[in-house]
């Protein structure tokens, strides 16, 4: 039979209980259709990238399928319908992959930003008062100023010209 990698999003205000039970909903369908899912892995919580039917994040689930066709597209069918799958995506695999896959691997590597370090060469900042540079002295703006008193000449100048 050939293999598929199924990726959904469920509505970001289930809880993880309800995904689980949506997955195992999915798994049931798939073997009551001739196939059989070899994994599942819950990716948890995610942000996503655009806003898709008014969500910002999303519970992901990754299913690896070893079934006909025919399963993949009444799986297909019954995610289409579900209403807290807001997003899904079905791939055929020449092979499954074996053990964690690259989400689940990169997941224990993040961290952020982690231990920045010294600042090396680049000394310390030191405070930020900026003494080192002369004050400006405030001027109080005045009322017409010079350029008000320039565009009243131009303007008197025009009307004497017309």
């Amino acid at each position: 039979m050939p293999l598929y990698e199924n990726v959904f999003i469920a509505r970001q205000d289930v809880s993880s209980q309800q995904v689980d039970t949506m997955t195992e909903e999915f798994t049931k369908l798939v073997a009551d259709n001739g196939g059989e899912v070899a994994k599942t892995e819950y990716w948890g919580v995610r942000g996503l990238t655009y806003r898709i039917k008014k969500n910002r994040k999303g519970h992901y689930v990754l299913m690896n399928l070893d079934a006909p066709s025919d399963a993949v597209l009444e799986l297909e069918r019954n995610m289409r319908i579900h209403e807290d799958v807001i997003r899904y995506m079905t791939v055929r695999v020449e092979e499954l992959e074996e053990g964690p896959s690259a989400m689940m691997q990169s997941r224990g590597g993040r961290g952020g930003r982690g231990e920045r370090g010294e600042r090396g060469d680049r000394g310390e900042r030191g405070g930020r008062d900026r003494d080192d540079r002369p004050r400006r002295e405030d001027q109080p703006e005045q009322a017409g100023g010079e350029n008000a008193e320039k565009s009243e000449s131009t303007a008197s100048a025009e009307s004497v010209e017309d």
